[in-house]
């Protein structure tokens, strides 16, 4: 078998794949980790070889391949457990999301050629949801589901290079796809705050919609694996790899910014509605996300083999989240011949940016068990004053184990858990908002 035909057949598995990636991250909306050798080790990733998962964190470590080619396949369980409560004079109302497992599958295949490895993957970037049931007080009384689903996976192109026999560098070109899913609902002046420009007569007629005592933004395919206002863009990143010592070696690396496009439903497969004297309106049309980005993310690392069969590893990332979550911008443009026009809302966000460290151990029971543990320590991005129950990326600290059992020297299985411990955090509004996770990544890896 060639290698330019495995090359397209791996492609074709990307494409089929990239649709299939919605998540619930933990670092923000960022994974906690990618694949579970970094993940069992709290996602340290930057100077140890992990796999093709490093395509998604650190390029350069694809040098530390010692096997000619490797194929990774897998699949992450995303766990979330998240819970809204609020206090009224009559007692505590409280809501239990229904989101609570999120599949992600992932490949990833690399090639070393002499000095160069490189290869084609598909890793779920992150995201964040939660789904609420018709009798939630988050409904505002409309009577109907709320819930939000936002997903960002990434076609990745690696290449790495050995330029001397201690130093690596690593680059990535990727093809970055967005999906999302909103079922909005607010008290019809609560959700008139959030509107920064009108035309038409849609613009006209929001005063009165004002106050509606329900107003309901709603774009939803109701797809486990897909949203219905959609955007692709690319991204890259570059790494780098150096031994220091014959037993500590250092990483880095920087990704970019995501270029993507505007996400946009089709033009009459979003709606605006509230609650009128007359009855229930409803008004057909197209919502656009404006300017929706991944941050930069820049890191650091270093791998320490303690021994033959102790490896320990740490490192620090930058999220670079005040850049991209400012506002969550989106604008309605109707498709109703009576009420024409548009309509801009922002979400406040105001995210900060968020520093993670990342701390693991490694250690090989024998020649075929490894087992792994880690931390991985992190503040919350997102302001109290601005948490949106549908959009509760709050978690901090993660507790992460794992192990790895080789059948063979061509074959092994890897396998992770996390447990992240509950943050409950009380927005302006009065609703107290509980999440913690347990989530799972599995993976079974050849080597030719």
């Amino acid at each position: 078998m060639t290698t330019i035909p495995a090359t397209l057949r791996l492609s074709a598995v990307a494409a089929a794949l990239v649709a299939a990636l919605p998540a619930l991250a933990t670092n923000g909306m960022n994974m906690e980790g990618y694949g579970p050798v970094s993940t069992g080790m709290g996602g340290a990733s930057q100077a140890i070889d992990h796999g093709t998962a490093a395509m998604a964190q650190n390029p350069a470590t694809l040098a530390l391949m010692t096997s000619p080619s490797r194929l990774d396949v897998a699949f992450g369980i995303l766990g979330p457990r998240i819970e809204s409560s609020v206090s009224t004079p009559m007692g505590t109302m409280s809501s239990e999301s229904d989101g609570t497992s999120y599949v992600m599958p992932a490949f990833g295949y690399v090639r070393r050629t002499g000095p160069w490895t490189y290869g084609i993957g598909v890793f779920a970037q992150g995201g964040m949801g939660t789904e609420y049931d018709a009798n939630s007080f988050l409904t505002a009384g409309s009577g109907q589901p709320v819930r939000s689903e936002l997903g960002v996976g990434r076609v990745l192109l690696p290449v790495a290079y050995q330029v001397t026999p201690e130093l690596a560098l690593g680059a990535t070109f990727d093809i970055v796809w967005a999906g999302l899913d909103l079922r909005l609902a607010a008290p019809g002046a609560q959700l008139g705050q959030l509107v920064t420009g009108a035309s038409g007569n849609l613009g006209a007629a929001l005063p009165a919609l004002a106050q509606a005592p329900w107003a309901r933004i709603d774009f939803s395919d109701g797809s486990d694996f897909t949203g219905e206002a959609n955007s692709i863009g690319w991204a890259a990143k570059l790494g780098a790899v150096y031994k220091a010592t014959p037993t500590v070696t250092l990483g880095a690396s920087y990704q970019f910014k995501t270029n993507l496009d505007d996400m946009k439903t089709g033009s009459t497969d979003a709606s605006l509605s509230a609650q009128t004297p007359d009855g229930v309106l409803s008004i057909p049309g197209r919502i656009t996300v404006i300017d929706f980005q991944w941050p930069a993310m820049i890191a650091a690392g270093i791998g320490w083999q303690a021994t033959p069969a102790l490896l320990v590893a740490a490192d620090i990332k930058r999220l670079q989240w005040s850049d991209v979550m400012k506002d969550f911008k989106m604008r309605f443009d109707s498709a109703s011949p009576m009420l024409d026009g548009s309509v801009s809302f922002a979400l406040p966000q105001n995210w900060k940016d968020q520093t993670v460290f990342n701390l693991g151990v490694a250690y090989d029971v024998n020649a075929q068990l490894t087992l792994r543990g880690g931390l991985n320590i992190a503040d919350n991005p997102v302001p109290d004053t601005y948490v949106n129950p549908l959009f509760p990326a709050t978690i901090e600290n993660h507790y992460t184990f794992g192990l790895g059992y080789r059948f063979s020297p061509v074959s092994e299985f890897n396998g992770s858990f996390t447990y992240a411990p509950t943050v409950t955090v009380t927005n302006p509004q009065g609703i107290e908002i509980s999440h913690k996770q347990m989530n799972w990544q599995f993976m079974y890896t050849h080597r030719f």
